[in-house]
């Protein structure tokens, strides 16, 4: 099942790097340059640690990803094996993101930059795919069809500077939706506190990602920036997904036995 996993998100990880390297998105807007961050570039570390916070902290993605895949989420695994699945393609997900926004940051190169946009979207978009083999059970051509409309939909930023904010922005609402529904209906307290955090962590993600040059000026925020904070929303709100959704897959399983 892992290796299934695996082969899921490497072949349109790779087909993705492909694309990138080419002239498809040189129009894209994206940044290229560390005035983008309020976190001051450290010029004698080499550039893997130009940034170091906001550098290293993409090890906190790696090491959750890991995390998760080693999880056993029930006694019964032949039951739940499409929920291990989409567990360990969610966390897989996480162990290929944080090197794409760290070669992000020691490159400042076109295609990665690119990357760590477009891979945010289908990270988001297997929300939907897990809530709904809660619900219903997997079902490929589902998985097939939410994943290729999330992939295809950065093509918005091809055509308008905020393309890929709009792209985002339906994302993270589609995936609120499908989990508050998913929270109504197999639901628990437990889950309800895990959904409620995960929701509060993507609050954070984006508020302080947004805010990072503006809360530079106070000297808190001047080492440990907005955009390092957000970065720390991000894994915890990766984190608490894990959480809510193997939480209802528990609850799904029992009611089903």
């Amino acid at each position: 099942m892992a290796m299934s996993a695996l082969v899921h998100v490497l072949i349109p990880f790779l087909l993705c790097i492909a694309l990138a390297n080419t002239h498809i998105f040189d129009k894209v807007l994206v940044d290229v340059t560390y005035d983008h961050y309020a976190e001051k570039k450290v010029d004698n570390l080499p550039a893997v640690l130009a940034m170091p916070f906001n550098c290293l902290i993409n090890l906190g993605y790696i090491f959750l990803g890991v995390y998760w895949i080693l999880q056993p989420m029930s006694d019964d695994r032949d039951t739940c094996a499409a929920v291990y699945y989409t567990k360990d393609v969610f966390a897989l997900m996480a162990v290929a993101y944080g090197p794409v926004q760290w070669v992000r940051l020691a490159t400042l190169r076109r295609a990665p930059s690119v990357l760590d946009q477009w891979f945010t979207l289908p990270i988001f978009a297997w929300v939907l795919v897990w809530c709904h083999v809660i619900e219903k059970g997997w079902s490929s051509r589902y998985a097939l069809m939410v994943e290729s409309c999330s992939v295809l939909s950065y093509g918005l930023a091809l055509f308008h500077d905020r393309g890929f904010e709009v792209a985002l922005g339906f994302h993270i609402v589609f995936a609120v939706f499908k989990g508050v529904r998913a929270q109504m209906s197999l639901g628990d307290t437990a889950s309800m506190r895990y959904l409620c955090l995960a929701l509060l962590s993507c609050a954070g993600f984006v508020l302080l990602k947004l805010l990072d040059h503006s809360l530079a000026e106070y000297w808190m925020f001047q080492n440990l920036t907005g955009h390092f904070w957000s970065k720390v929303c991000d894994i915890l709100q990766f984190h608490y997904s894990f959480c809510f959704l193997t939480r209802l897959s528990e609850n799904a399983h029992k009611r089903s036995s």
